[in-house]
C-alpha cells in the first residue's frame, strides 16, 4: 500500500528550501557588494591584476 501524502509537510519543506536559497543568494550579493566597495575605495587591488602580477613566470 502506498504511503499517504502529507501535503502540508512537503509544502513547508519547499518553503524552507526556498528561504535558504534566497538567504544564500542575498549573502553572496552582499559579499560581492562589499568586495566591490573595498576595491573602489582602494583597500583591495583589482582581482585580475593581483593574481597575474604576483607570480613570476618561468621561462
Amino acid at each position: 500500500m502506498a504511503r499517504k501524502t502529507n501535503y502540508n509537510f512537503e509544502k513547508r519543506q519547499r518553503e524552507i528550501q526556498k528561504a535558504e536559497k534566497k538567504a544564500a543568494k542575498a549573502e553572496a550579493k552582499k559579499a560581492a557588494a562589499a568586495e566591490r566597495k573595498a576595491e573602489e575605495s582602494g583597500e583591495l587591488p583589482p582581482a585580475d591584476i593581483s593574481e597575474s602580477d604576483a607570480t613570476p613566470s618561468e621561462g
